[in-house]
């Protein structure tokens, strides 16, 4: 049934143009929130280093990133304590024991109006940008380098300050 379902078609890459009546911050591209550079945890960060860095630095989540660059998932503050607390997972256990592996990425080129529909179901999406990268036989692969963390608040925030009413 997902696919009649076209805030799913969007999420997923499937469908472009399916609002009659775009607001008129739905083709912006998602480069345009400015958004700050991420904090970025690597894996082998223990839950009791996470929370101490997420806290003293103001943020409550941060993706969790290999040194290969591979995106893991999220950590959020909030899931992190509570694991901890339930007794799921130790204050001494790596981050990755209570990251969210499941998340949506997002492009700086797409658009508003795909990370809209993407935001009806999650609360962030990890904004990534792909570089090419070659190693010294002259070989190469495309990398996602996170850019960013969006939430709803984000595009609200960009949306009530850039109004075109």
């Amino acid at each position: 049934s997902k696919f009649v379902n076209d805030k799913w078609m969007i999420k997923n890459g499937f469908l472009n143009d399916v609002q009659e009546h775009k607001p008129w911050w739905w083709n912006i591209k998602v480069q345009k929130l400015n958004l700050s550079a991420p904090l970025i945890l690597l894996p082998e960060v223990s839950c009791q280093k996470a929370i101490e860095i997420l806290q003293e630095k103001g943020y409550d989540q941060a993706p969790v990133v290999a040194e290969s660059g591979l995106i893991l998932g999220m950590v959020t503050l909030s899931n992190t304590l509570t694991s901890v607390l339930a007794g799921n997972a130790e204050f001494s256990d790596p981050v990755t024991k209570v990251i969210y592996d499941q998340f949506s990425k997002i492009g700086l080129e797409d658009s508003l109006g795909k990370l809209s529909c993407i935001l009806e179901n999650d609360h962030f999406a990890i904004v990534v940008h792909e570089q090419m990268q070659f190693n010294g036989n002259g070989g190469s692969l495309m990398k996602q380098m996170v850019f960013g963390v969006v939430t709803a608040m984000d595009l609200l925030t960009f949306v009530s300050r850039n109004d075109k009413k």
